[in-house]
């Protein structure tokens, strides 16, 4: 057989051309094979996890009395245990890893494992304010939702008040709504638009940073701040 010549003084022979075609095919199916970040899937809150997620857990399991440890966002140990201890009691798989069915009961509401909330309009403020709004104001007048969105977000720009979504909305004794288990019932639709209204600048609260009932509110502090505005049942003040 007489050799095959190929132009520019290359490779001479038929069976070396192909044993180097067929590494170069090889390559580039291991590379094809490799994972990627386009196909990854939104890390859990598990063991080893740390971020505002996981912050928003140990809050959450801390008011409710399963967790004592500090919140520090990091999944150690004892956030796993306080998970355990949640699910079992709400009839969840105790797998200590906080996922899907286990977020959605604690009404946390994010994209990923590691997703934040802070000052920006996230998906995951934007779900956690409309559950507030409707824990807080369902059946109120639509200005009134909107009222208490402004007032979680006037919070967030007051220098008494942390300065990011579910810090304001989680810290300790800010909302009775996290203890009594409104927080925890299906988000009103209505809540939905009256967050995106509010995260959109309009806030028929006046610039108010507190507001109560006055028919059922036992705290006689909040009765003698200044009083902005009265919308429905809730009387919004500065």
């Amino acid at each position: 057989m007489n050799p095959i010549t190929l132009s520019g003084g290359g490779i001479r022979h038929p069976g070396k051309a192909l044993q180097i075609l067929a590494i170069i095919l090889l390559n580039i199916l291991i590379i094809a094979m490799l994972p990627g970040d386009r196909d990854a899937s939104p890390t859990l809150s598990k063991l080893g996890s740390k971020g505002e997620e996981v912050r928003q857990i140990q809050t959450k399991l801390k008011n409710w009395g399963y967790f004592n440890d500090k919140i520090d966002g990091i999944y150690g140990p004892k956030t796993r245990d306080a998970v355990i201890y949640f699910q079992k009691k709400n009839g969840l798989t105790a797998d200590g890893i906080a996922g899907p069915a286990t977020l959605k009961a604690m009404g946390i509401f994010t994209s990923s494992g590691s997703s934040g909330s802070g000052s920006g309009n996230s998906t995951s403020d934007y779900n956690l304010l409309a559950r507030l709004i409707s824990a807080e104001a369902r059946g109120e007048p639509y200005s009134g939702q909107v009222a208490v969105g402004a007032v979680v977000l006037n919070r967030m720009e007051h220098p008494s008040f942390p300065d990011t979504m579910s810090g304001v909305i989680y810290q300790k004794g800010a909302f009775s709504c996290l203890y009594d288990g409104q927080f925890d019932q299906p988000v009103a639709e209505s809540a939905y638009r009256a967050a995106q209204d509010a995260l959109n600048g309009w806030d028929p609260s006046g610039g108010a940073i507190y507001y109560y009932n006055p028919k059922t509110a036992t705290n006689q502090w909040i009765r003698n701040r200044p009083i902005i505005a009265t919308i429905g049942r809730h009387v919004f003040c500065s």
